[in-house]
């Protein structure tokens, strides 16, 4: 075993590992409350706000040239 742990203490450190990641992933969920909700129709280039602004003047730029 791992560092020399039982069985049934390993067990029990990653039951408790994976509950708290569970509990901790629904506290974020809860707090944010993202939007899943699918829009009708899909939004326009550009007004998108998760859009890398930066990547986007830079494939302008490289178009113009």
């Amino acid at each position: 075993m791992p560092a020399g742990v039982s069985w049934p203490r390993y067990m029990k450190m990653f039951a408790a590992s994976v509950l708290s990641m569970f509990a901790g992933a629904e506290v974020v969920h809860q707090y944010y409350r993202p939007d899943l909700s699918i829009p009708e129709v899909p939004p326009k280039p550009g007004e998108l706000h998760t859009e890398l602004l930066g990547l986007k003047t830079q494939q302008t730029a490289s178009e113009n040239h």
